[in-house]
């Protein structure tokens, strides 16, 4: 079948159901999950980043859209606190409606669907969308925090100050901005990569995106989705609908029309990020809620992410 879409989703649905199935036997115990997610994260991903930012020069990005991309959801986070109340549990799942897994799964099916140049795209994207929002949710959560324990005074002050500074550093000196900036900066200096680096980077970096979807399959096995279905599968529409065509109106609306709109969009649809089940592990909050939505939303992904390229291609 040559639809571009089918094309591209099949394999990404295929690896996730082999993982599911590997996970399932045994063939991947649970205890190896982590090194697996080690593997991806410490080695094929920085591998893969920065081989693919080592030839790109700075005059080629496009920022624009990854400024609309961050309204689009700013809106969306800021409609959640108003909603649910500004409070830690608002707060986190307000984060897992805006957060993308741009990486597991945004970096292989954006390959697959829309080649080196829409990598580029999402890598712009991906170097700063860890920083922004994670340091936005520390920024919230924390003053949630200070108010709920009746912090005051300068030294909660030079408290949160010192939380947001670790948030920043975290989200630069991290597996995936870090080799982003680092390839980059190599790129200006106008040099290029001697075939005895170059080779093994490319080898680590065509094993990420099969290891990343297997593992998400792995992942799946291990969750508990339950009673927590039904507010589950509520941010799950949030995340996988209402932020992609938040970012489609916002985008058109300003004119933006082509590839880097179709990424921006497509990235907007895909599955809640993991990290968003760091914060709520790290604040005691709506854990197994966010969790299970995690899950949902990638289950449910493999139907919205179809529907979300479909109406995109159409876009474009």
């Amino acid at each position: 079948m040559n639809n571009p879409v089918f094309s591209a989703l099949l394999p990404v649905v295929l690896l996730i159901f082999v993982g599911f199935v590997a996970g399932r036997a045994g063939w991947i115990r649970a205890e190896a999950i982590k090194d697996l997610s080690n593997l991806v994260f410490m080695v094929l991903t920085p591998a893969l980043l920065f081989r693919t930012m080592s030839t790109v020069h700075v005059e080629q990005l496009n920022f624009k859209p990854v400024v609309m991309y961050f309204v689009a959801a700013l809106l969306l986070f800021a409609a959640m606190l108003f909603w649910q109340g500004a409070n830690r549990r608002a707060a986190v799942l307000a984060l897992a409606a805006t957060f993308s897994n741009t990486v597991m799964i945004g970096i292989p099916l954006v390959g697959l669907a829309y080649g080196q140049i829409g990598l580029v795209t999402l890598f712009t994207l991906i170097s700063v969308h860890a920083l922004v929002l994670l340091t936005l949710a520390t920024v919230v959560l924390e003053m949630v925090a200070a108010r709920e324990e009746r912090v005051s005074g300068p030294g909660g002050q030079r408290h949160m100050a010192m939380t947001v500074l670790a948030a920043v550093k975290s989200g630069i000196i991290h597996p995936v901005p870090l080799p982003i900036i680092v390839g980059l900066l190599f790129a200006q200096t106008g040099l290029v990569l001697p075939e005895v680096v170059d080779k093994p980077l490319h080898l680590l970096g065509s094993a990420f995106g099969p290891v990343a979807l297997l593992l998400v399959g792995v992942t799946l096995t291990q969750v508990q989705v339950g009673p927590h279905l039904k507010n589950a599968l509520g941010i799950s529409l949030l995340k996988n609908l209402a932020l992609p065509s938040l970012v489609a109106v916002l985008g058109l609306g300003l004119g933006m029309a082509g590839l880097p709109l179709t990424v921006m969009i497509v990235t907007a649809s895909l599955p809640t990020g993991a990290n968003v089940f760091l914060f709520a592990q790290r604040y005691e909050v709506a854990q197994d809620l966010v969790t299970a939505s995690m899950a949902v939303s990638t289950v449910l992904g493999l139907a919205t992410i179809t529907l979300v390229m479909s109406l995109a291609a159409l876009l474009g």
